[in-house]
């Protein structure tokens, strides 16, 4: 697929709206309410899932690299998403979320806007594609992850007049990423993260819920950090315990809260604000299985079986939700140590 220079994005993304612009003509927006919307319900229902951190950090023991990491690098022997879709359905768990792009910027599928992706490395499995494919085939709930901080596209984050460029590349990538798992499975969870290195309202929130729900009506949405201060409506980071009913939506329009890895508070209010208006939103919890987030040889401790029971009763309790994080290694696949752990997990459960 030919890629564009940056420097033409404003005109591929002018292109694209087009070609969807009566869709975009319906605005769809969450209903104020202090009780769980149907597809909020159907998400609280889900209540498990798989967090699934790969990428180029998977290959050089970092958690978080900053786009200056050749995408040569990249460099599975495999991409056995099978392997990680048919565990999570063994596990018990009722959906995935997938990286797509990390911080660092690199992209698990071939982006037209960008040669900062898997088509530019030694194997390029769009990744994204077949874990739609393997969502499909065992019947589980797919959920895209996505960082809206870019370190390879906007590195400079202070610079507000790159602002509008750099939206439009969100934009249009979030349209690539429907046009591939659309073809396989609908998407249940859209997860963005990195918004706190700018100011909330530099961010096209709104804009891209429009994008989502206009595809994807039932996808759950939601931005890492998700509340403020009443005082503060941009104020980072706000733990679960020092949320209160009624603290402001951080980032609006949303369907639910996220903050990792931390967990729900023992008493967790549910209702929050947005311009004198109240929304409920349950909270999801992103934990991983042994220390690290993508996979790093040194990542050798893993939680014991009790914890991760302590950990699950805790995080699905007063209907909110838990993903547990099982990195990929370098050969495409799960470690055997998460599979087995997720096992006896589920047998602990009942699941």
């Amino acid at each position: 697929m030919r890629k564009y220079l940056i420097g033409l994005l404003l005109v591929s993304a002018f292109s694209f709206g087009c070609q969807h612009s009566k869709e975009e003509n319906k605005e769809i927006m969450p209903l104020p309410s202090t009780s769980p919307s149907k597809t909020q319900l159907a998400q609280i229902e889900r209540k498990y899932g798989m967090f699934i951190h790969f990428g180029v950090n998977t290959f050089h023991d970092m958690e978080w690299t900053d786009g200056s990491k050749e995408a040569s690098s990249y460099n599975p022997s495999n991409i056995d998403a099978e392997q990680w879709i048919r565990t999570a359905k063994e596990a018990g768990m009722k959906y995935v979320i997938l990286i797509t792009k990390h911080h660092e910027g690199f992209c698990l599928w071939d982006s037209e806007l960008t040669t900062y992706d898997v088509a530019s490395s030694p194997n390029p499995t769009n990744v994204v594609e077949e874990v739609a494919k393997a969502c499909k085939k065992y019947d589980i709930g797919l959920g895209l992850y996505y960082s809206l901080w870019d370190q390879k596209v906007n590195p400079n984050v202070e610079e507000t007049d790159q602002d509008s460029t750099y939206n439009e590349y969100m934009l249009h990538q979030i349209q690539e990423l429907i046009d591939i798992t659309e073809k396989h499975t609908s998407l249940v969870e859209f997860w963005f993260d990195g918004g706190w290195v700018k100011e909330n309202s530099r961010w096209p929130i709104k804009a891209l819920y429009q994008a989502i729900k206009q595809r994807e009506p039932d996808c759950q949405i939601g931005v890492n950090w998700s509340i403020g201060l009443p005082d503060d409506p941009d104020h980072h980071p706000v733990k679960p315990e020092e949320q209160k009913e009624g603290f402001p939506i951080r980032y609006f329009p949303s369907d639910f809260r996220l903050g990792d890895p931390y967990l729900p508070a023992e008493v967790d209010p549910k209702i929050f604000s947005h311009e004198g208006q109240s929304y409920y939103m349950p909270w999801e919890s992103t934990v991983c299985m042994s220390q690290r987030w993508f996979y790093n040889t040194q990542d050798t401790v893993w939680k014991s079986l009790d914890e991760l029971e302590k950990l699950y009763r805790k995080a699905t309790a007063n209907d909110n939700i838990l993903i547990l994080n099982c990195p990929p290694n370098r050969e495409g696949r799960l470690r055997e140590k998460d599979v087995e752990m997720l096992k006896s997990l589920k047998e602990r459960l009942s699941i």
